[in-house]
């Protein structure tokens, strides 16, 4: 008995893509299908790295079509396929970068750095190619968070080559100067510092480069905002109502300038005892949700105030590369692939898609 093509799309119309809640073929996700009297094979592709999910995904599309009368043998590729997406009206995409996710906080202190290298390093795990820039100028804390010391390499004289840590690829102040030198500048000289290491470094075909803004909402980060190409941008708070009012501000000031707000990270949401385990919401509770209900937008994950996640950050071994299966790892990539399907679901660049239009005088 042959199995059709029509009776492939219909099974896999009931297979739904739990990480994004849509079945694989209104997502479009279905590719290559092959039907040969009863063996089926097809590819399955996703707009989000998810490595750890796809033995998962492929054992419910192998399923479903197993379950068709006559089937014989199913054979289902995972793929992924990251491309560029969309930012804000009048800055031009940056070459070799495919999207810029912005970390930032309205105020400094709430672990927004280290949110911001364990979410670069999710998404290596999950199998993008990842970067971080490390924008605070003032306070540069990636070197230390991956473990790299040295100076960057420049082949031209002009550029500068990314350092490398853990598989991502890296640029900071930091490699520049001396752990103990003071950036005592003025906020142009800031500003141009950090135009010069985002555009002046030689990114490798990065499908994400996450970027660690410098805390705070002045004319500074404003400028920042303004200037760096953004895809959309991740909000890291406390869920004490200090933090919040600054974090508020932090999602406003990217609302203004046209960057989404890709989501919020609640830091410290409990504390969790290195004794006993007791958990404990010693800085509050609800707080990140109710950000997220007044302003309608996700709240991606929730992580507590443990005592590993700061000792594997100063070491220069994230929580992500020091304890990859545990369960808090599981909530970084959880919030990983929540950030690249908010992504992957918003509007696609395409300016790679028109050609250039020349316009000559005839004679």
């Amino acid at each position: 008995m042959s199995i059709t093509s029509e009776q492939v799309q219909t099974a896999l119309k009931g297979v739904v893509d739990p990480n994004t809640g849509r079945d694989h073929v209104s997502a479009r996700a279905v590719k290559n299908v092959k039907v040969n009297g009863a063996d089926i094979s097809l590819d399955i592709e996703l707009g989000y790295p998810a490595r750890s999910q796809h033995d998962t995904l492929r054992r419910d599309v192998v399923k479903a079509l197993k379950a068709l009368d006559g089937a014989g043998n199913v054979s289902v590729t995972m793929q992924t396929r990251i491309a560029s997406h969309a930012v804000q009206r009048g800055v031009k995409p940056l070459p070799n970068v495919k999207n810029i996710i912005a970390v930032a906080s309205g105020k400094g202190g709430v672990g927004k750095s280290t949110t911001a290298v364990n979410l670069a390093l999710a998404l290596a795990a999950e199998g993008a190619r990842a970067g971080v820039l490390d924008a605070d100028i003032y306070g540069p804390s990636q070197p230390q968070m991956l473990g790299i010391t040295g100076r960057p390499e420049s082949r031209d004289g002009k550029t500068l080559e990314p350092m490398e840590g853990h598989g991502l690829q890296a640029s900071s102040i930091g490699f520049m100067i001396d752990v103990e030198t003071p950036m005592v500048w003025r906020g142009p000289m800031v500003t141009q510092a950090l135009e010069q290491l985002l555009k002046e470094t030689n990114w490798r075909d990065l499908d994400y480069l996450v970027v660690d803004m410098p805390p705070g909402t002045g004319d500074i980060q404003l400028t920042l905002a303004q200037k760096v190409p953004v895809t959309g941008a991740v909000i890291v708070t406390t869920p004490q109502d200090i933090a919040l009012l600054d974090a508020r501000k932090g999602l406003k000031m990217f609302e203004k300038v046209g960057i989404p707000i890709l989501g919020i990270v609640e830091n410290m949401s409990t504390h969790v005892c290195s004794n006993c385990g007791h958990v404990e919401p010693i800085f509050g509770s609800g707080g990140g949700e109710r950000m997220a209900r007044d302003y309608s937008v996700e709240l991606l994950g929730q992580l507590p105030l443990a005592l590993d996640i700061r000792l594997q950050a100063d070491s220069g071994r994230p929580t992500v590369v020091s304890d990859p299966d545990g369960s808090i790892a599981a909530i970084y990539k959880g919030v990983a692939r929540r950030v690249a399907i908010k992504i992957a679901e918003s509007m696609k660049d395409m300016t790679s898609k028109f050609p250039n239009i020349v316009v000559s005088k005839s004679t």
